[in-house]
C-alpha cells in the first residue's frame, strides 16, 4: 500500500470526522449519521495502516480519532450489576467451559506426576533422607504433627485469607506468565504438583496417608481445579503465541488475553470459597467422611457450574471476552 496516497484520498474523511467531534453545539440526525459513518471507516482505516504500512505518527493520530469517535458514539459506560451478573452467569464459566480440553488434560498430568512423586518418595528411604533428617521426618508426620497442625497453626479467619492471597496469586501468575511460551506455567504447576506428592510419600512412609488425605482433600479438590483451570488457560495462551491460527498474532493474543484476565477475577472467587474451607473445615472437629463431602459438594457444584452454565453460554457464541461494542476494531481475515 502507498501510505501517500492513502492519506490524500482519506484525509478529507478523518478531518471532517475531527470537526464533527470538536463541535460544541449538539449534533443534527444527519451529522449524527455521518458521524457514525466516518468513524466505522476510519476505524478500518487504521486496521489497514496498522496490518500494512505502520506508520507511528499517522497511527497515534487515528488511534486517538478513532478512540474519541467510539467514546461520542457509544457513550462513557460504567460497570453495573447487569455486567457483574453478565460476567458470572456467562462469562467467566463460558470462558472455563471453552479452555476444558487445556485444563482436563493438565489436571490429569498433574495428578499422575504427584503421584508417582509421592510414591517415589514413600518407597525410597534414601529419598526421605535426602528431604529431611530421620527425627524432623517423624516430627512432620507423627499424630499431631507438622503436617496435622498446619492448618490449625494460625486463627481460621487469617490462616484463610493467607491461603487465598497466596493460591489467587499462584493462579494469575498461571494467567499472566502463559504468554512466556508456556514455561513459567509449567514450572509453577511442577512445583505444586512436588509439594503434594512429597506430602503424600512422607505421610505413606509413615502409614498415615488416609489421614493426609482427609485433610487435603476437603479443601484441595476445588483448590487444585482452580490451578488447572488457571494453568491449562496459560498454556493456552501461551500456544497462542505460537500457533494465533486464522487471527493475526497480536488480535488473538489480545482476545485470549483478555478472557484470561477475567478468568482471573473469577479463579479468585473460586480460591476464595477453597481458602474459607481450608480455614474453616478443614481444621474443624468434623469427622472426615463430613468433612470431605464438603469437599466433594463444592466440586461438584463447580463442575456443574461450568458445564451447565457454562456450556450453555458457550454454545450461545459467549468467550468470555468483552462484549462486541467495547472490542477495539478490527479488518475481517479472508478465510
Amino acid at each position: 500500500m502507498d501510505l501517500d496516497v492513502f492519506v490524500s484520498a482519506h484525509r478529507a474523511e478523518w478531518d471532517r470526522l475531527d470537526a464533527l467531534l470538536r463541535r460544541q453545539r449538539r449534533l443534527t440526525g444527519p451529522e449524527v449519521d455521518e458521524l457514525v459513518a466516518l468513524y466505522q471507516r476510519t476505524a478500518t482505516h487504521l486496521s489497514l495502516i496498522q496490518s500494512s504500512a505502520p506508520d507511528p505518527q499517522l497511527t497515534g493520530r487515528l488511534t486517538q480519532l478513532v478512540a474519541r469517535a467510539r467514546s461520542a458514539v457509544t457513550g462513557t459506560r460504567r460497570a453495573s450489576w447487569r455486567d457483574v451478573t453478565r460476567f458470572l452467569t456467562q462469562g467467566f464459566p463460558a470462558a472455563v467451559y471453552r479452555s476444558r480440553r487445556w485444563w482436563i488434560p493438565t489436571a490429569l498430568l498433574s495428578t499422575v506426576l504427584a503421584a508417582v512423586i509421592g510414591w517415589w518418595i514413600g518407597t525410597h528411604p534414601e529419598v526421605q533422607s535426602s528431604i529431611a533428617a530421620p527425627a524432623d521426618l517423624r516430627e512432620m508426620t507423627r499424630p499431631g504433627g507438622e503436617y496435622e497442625t498446619y492448618y490449625s497453626s494460625h486463627p481460621a479467619a487469617s490462616f484463610a485469607a493467607q491461603v487465598w492471597t497466596n493460591n489467587a496469586q499462584a493462579a494469575a501468575m498461571c494467567l499472566v506468565l502463559g504468554a512466556f511460551l508456556c514455561f513459567p506455567v509449567i514450572w509453577i504447576l511442577f512445583q505444586n504438583m512436588l509439594n503434594l506428592g512429597v506430602g503424600i510419600g512422607l505421610m505413606s512412609s509413615a502409614g498415615r496417608l488416609d489421614t493426609f488425605l482427609g485433610l487435603v482433600l476437603p479443601h484441595g479438590l476445588l483448590e487444585l481445579t482452580a490451578v488447572f483451570v488457571a494453568a491449562g488457560t496459560g498454556l493456552r495462551l501461551g500456544w497462542t503465541v505460537i500457533d494465533p491460527g486464522p487471527r493475526t498474532r497480536r488480535t488473538a493474543l489480545a482476545e485470549e488475553g483478555r478472557a484470561a484476565l477475567g478468568m482471573a477475577i473469577g479463579l479468585a472467587l473460586v480460591l476464595f470459597v477453597s481458602g474459607a474451607i481450608e480455614g474453616f473445615v478443614t481444621p474443624s472437629g468434623l469427622p472426615t467422611w463430613a468433612r470431605i463431602t464438603i469437599g466433594v459438594a463444592a466440586e461438584v457444584a463447580f463442575l456443574v457450574y461450568v458445564y451447565v452454565l457454562g456450556g450453555r453460554a458457550a454454545r450461545a457464541g459467549e468467550t468470555g471476552d468483552l462484549e462486541q461494542g467495547e472490542r477495539s476494531a478490527s479488518v475481517p481475515l479472508a478465510a
